[in-house]
């Protein structure tokens, strides 16, 4: 854990101790890690703000279900490296007591600890990593992907580019899981919908030059350059595709994965007409106002991204699931979070399927021109409501063993 990762989360467990003074005789205590990325490129979207989200569902549920219950949170850095994501979920199940581990931010982390958290009969919620394998092949019955995923990012975008006349697809894409699921999931898509995929390159994860690659892009004459790539890298692949002039070419330029974060650093300027899908917007409706108004006086003045709303409501989810079924074992957790409805701030028409997959409504947004905009957060405009039922890949279509 950094020096500042470790002040944060002491901190927030202080808060978390004195505001619960006394432990509930029939709840055990609880201790949940938050494992995210505090360094790196999905910092921004996850990071910190994930342990400051995480804070708020401790002290929700101690006001209600969880009152008098001991609730402790911890946090850590992953590095975006499955082995050190891996070694510290060991660490805090084995020796630390941690009960429950949230967040994760990486796919490559993500699918390790799962692995970990099933062998070890702990919950692990994922708000931040977006592969399907979480929920197919990878499933665990005490394992959550809580709000997106590579299929909830593709089939709306995909479905809105395409029927927009973008049919011939270019894609940029981040050389590990993560990346490879998000195209593989995007290509599917445009071809169903009559598309076709002219190309690819992959890149290195922290790439601080797209150069090369936007120019294979541009000489692939593809309608549709789609950035198969997340947080600070995306936000470099933008600017530059701006310098190359790739929308002034006429190509359609497609995130298929951006955050609020994203958007803030970008600017309107440079991220104005960009399309993308996102499971919480902070000017949804008024819950969504006045929970994104807590969050921001908690944290730095800042609004939360998809990730941090969904650490929120993951986190709050599992406490109210803990304190029903008076237990901390992994498996008796995860059957009542499956069976209780899923009520917050954050989520609409939300539910939780056998293979672990939370499904909700999703969005389809679009960056306003600067002057559309009406103050410093103002940056997208709601164009479509994709319902829960086809936001996700169908429950049929799933390779979860859970489910044979």
């Amino acid at each position: 854990m950094t020096l500042h990762a470790r002040g944060l989360a002491a901190g927030f467990c202080l808060g978390a101790m004195l505001a619960a003074p006394a432990m509930a005789a029939d709840k055990p205590p609880v201790k949940i890690g938050v494992l995210t990325d505090m360094s790196g490129t999905y910092a921004a979207m996850g990071g910190a703000g994930s342990v400051a989200a995480a804070q708020l569902a401790i002290d929700d549920c101690l006001a209600a279900e969880c009152k008098g219950m001991n609730i402790e949170l911890v946090s850590a850095d992953n590095q975006n490296k499955a082995d050190v994501g891996a070694s510290r979920a060991r660490e805090w199940f084995d020796r630390d007591g941690v009960t429950a581990i949230a967040d994760l931010t990486n796919s490559a982390v993500a699918l390790a600890v799962q692995g970990i958290a099933r062998e070890k009969n702990k919950v692990v919620m994922f708000s931040g990593p977006a592969t399907t394998a979480l929920t197919n092949k990878e499933c665990s019955p005490v394992g959550f992907h809580w709000m997106f995923d590579t299929y909830s990012q593709s089939a709306g975008g995909a479905k809105a580019t395409v029927r927009a006349g973008g049919k011939s697809w270019y894609f940029i894409t981040v050389d590990y899981a993560f990346g490879h699921s998000l195209e593989a999931d995007t290509a599917k898509a445009v071809k169903a919908l009559g598309g076709t995929v002219v190309g690819s390159v992959r890149h290195p994860l922290n790439a601080p030059d797209f150069a090369s690659y936007l120019l294979q892009a541009q000489s692939s004459k593809a309608q549709v350059v789609a950035l198969a790539n997340g947080g600070q890298d995306t936000v470099n692949a933008v600017k530059q595709a701006r310098e190359f002039g790739i929308v002034e070419g006429g190509q359609r330029l497609v995130s298929l994965l951006i955050f609020l974060s994203d958007l803030r650093a970008l600017g309107l300027d440079n991220a104005q007409g960009l399309s993308y899908v996102d499971g919480f917007y902070w000017d949804y409706d008024d819950a969504t106002r006045e929970w994104s108004s807590r969050f921001e006086k908690a944290f730095r003045g800042l609004k939360p991204t998809m990730t941090q709303a969904g650490v929120y409501s993951s986190v709050l989810h599992y406490l109210r699931a803990v304190a029903a079924t008076g237990s901390t074992d992994g498996r008796t957790v995860a059957d009542k979070m499956r069976e209780l409805p899923i009520k917050d701030p954050i989520m609409r028409n939300a539910s939780i399927r056998p293979d672990g997959r939370v499904i909700h409504d999703m969005y389809l947004y679009e960056v306003k021109k600067p002057g559309e905009s009406k103050g410093g957060w103002d940056y997208s405009k709601l164009v479509a409501t994709i319902p829960a039922a086809e936001a996700f890949q169908p429950l049929a279509d799933s390779t979860c063993p859970l489910l044979k």
